[in-house]
Parts: C-alpha cells; structure tokens; sequence
C-alpha cells in the first residue's frame, strides 16, 4: 500500500498522530532537536500543518480532516521521515527560555542549557541591577542575546556573529520580538568587530564539536550549518580564542558562560589550572562552565602560553 492509499483509511487528527508516531518509529530518526520522541514530534508537525495553537482540547482531536488538509500532513511527515529534517526547519519554529524563534537551514537550532540560567537571571554569580551591557556571542538565531534582554530589560544587548546567513536570521527574530532598541546584531568574528567594548556579561553557545564527532553525528545534524557545529580537531578552536580574548571585553566584575556539551573533559586537559565552575541543571544538560574577568586576568598569561 502506497501513502496516498494509506492516507485514505486515516479520518480525523488523532489516526494521523497515530500514524506517524508510528511511521518514525519505524524510520528510527534521532530525536534531539526540541524533543525526544515521535509522539511530540507527530503532534508538533500536525498542527503547525492545521495552523493550530499548540494546547487544544481534546476534543479536537477527533475532528475529521479533509482531503488537502491530509495531503499537507501527510508531506511533512515524509519529508521528517525520508530526509531526516529536523521538526523545527519544517515548521520555522524552535522555543528557547520560554519564547518563541525563527529558525532555517542557515541557523542552529536552539537546545542550549543555558537557558535554564537565563530565566534564572544567571542567579547567584550575577547581580541583575548591576548588568548593563551583555554580549551573545556565536548567537546564531539570536535566541540567547534575545531570552536575556526579556531577562534584562533595562540591558543593552549584542549578539555577534562570524556568519552574514546568521545575523540575518538573528535579525528576523529581534524585529519578531521587537527589541531593535535594544538588541543589536553585529556580524563578527568573535571580538573582531566589537573592539573597544566591555560588558557585565557575555554569554556563548560556540561551536565546539570536533572533526571525529562531526563524522558520527546523526543525519539530522547534517541539516545545520556545519560552521555552527565544528570546532577543529578537538572541538576547542573557537573556544579557545573565546578564553584569550574575552578578559579584555569584561567589565571589572564580569562573567563569562561558555557551552563546551561534550568537549568539557577536553577543555579541562588542556587548561588544569583554570578554575573552571562548571554549572548544574535542574532540566538537564551539563559542559557549561562560568569564569569570572577576575579569574581571566589572572590565568591569561598561562591561556596564552597553553
């Protein structure tokens, strides 16, 4: 039986989230993009497909669809299944820190545990009244320059990028939240363009997967921007840049937070003398560590030499 003979016995919303749970089970796709399994995955393309809020009552389900409303379906499940795209670039749709994002092929998309901090006000390292000026930088989507400045309201926030492709899509997302005021995109390579500036906070989701792992990541991954992802051999390039530079672009009592996920272990092997905190997460994640400029100043000549 082919989809189109298939989709005929399907009736109403609940047979089609039946069937493509089923159907992504079946294909065996990586999950991890938003979510970790095919039954939101299902849901989350059928209603994108019906224009429908993302809670509707039950009841809704048992509503029956029509022929194009199925065909629409029924294309966006095959296109997940059979190309391996992630949900959130068939539907343009990724939530970070509770808000909603723009995302495409030009941008990752956003899973970071950095925004369990950002709703947290980054409690206790950081002072709210005292964050002035924040930076993003890698900020893709823009999705952590723009959780912060809901965070922050009375901050002024950067959020930089090495890629034009990016910071046109960070910028989608500022006008969507209207913040031009007071988020401001600028394309750089990390703090090439923002000489001069210092900030209370920077926060980073860099790239830091390494050439190996790029190799075995599942096929959705190869929908990203290969630039937001890999990081050299260790997976540690830009990051290290980040720790030799980022001092000179602290405020006297700023913070830096850095996602490293899986090179963590990596990191702390080539720098064992940097005092590295490395955060918790009551939702899960891990390899985020936070420094202070103190801390910076103090190792910079043993960064520099390393």
């Amino acid at each position: 039986m082919n989809i189109s003979e298939a989709i005929q016995q399907l009736v109403t919303i609940r047979d089609f989230i039946r069937w493509g749970y089923t159907r992504m089970n079946e294909a065996g796709l990586y999950f991890g993009h938003g979510t970790d399994n095919a039954l939101d995955e299902s849901f989350a393309l059928l209603l994108h497909a019906l224009h429908l809020p993302a809670e509707i009552p039950d009841s809704y389900l048992d509503c029956r669809l029509t022929e194009s409303e199925k065909e629409n379906i029924a294309t966006l499940f095959e296109r997940r299944i059979v190309e391996h795209i992630p949900v959130p670039y068939l539907t343009h749709e990724a939530w970070f820190a509770r808000l909603p994002f723009y995302v495409d092929e030009r941008v990752l998309i956003p899973r970071s545990p950095i925004a369990e901090l950002i709703e947290a006000e980054f409690s206790p390292w950081v002072e709210p009244d005292n964050v002035h000026h924040i930076l993003d930088l890698c900020t893709g989507s823009g999705c952590i320059a723009i959780a912060c400045a809901h965070a922050f309201p009375h901050a002024m926030v950067d959020a930089g990028d090495i890629s034009e492709q990016a910071i046109e899509v960070a910028e989608i997302n500022i006008e969507r939240h209207g913040l031009r005021e007071q988020v401001h995109a600028i394309q750089s390579d990390l703090f090439g363009q923002l000489a001069g500036r210092r900030y209370d906070l920077i926060v980073s989701n860099p790239p830091y997967v390494s050439n190996q792992e790029m190799q075995e990541l599942p096929d959705e991954y190869r929908h990203e921007p290969v630039l937001g992802l890999e990081a050299g051999t260790a997976g540690l390039d830009i990051v290290k840049r980040i720790l030799r530079e980022a001092a000179d672009h602290l405020t006297e009592h700023g913070v830096l937070v850095v996602e490293v996920g899986n090179s963590e272990e990596t990191l702390v092997e080539c720098y064992p003398e940097v005092p590295f905190l490395w955060l918790d997460f009551a939702r899960g994640g891990e390899g985020v560590f936070l420094l202070t400029a103190a801390q910076l100043r103090d190792c910079r000549e043993y960064v520099n030499r390393a």
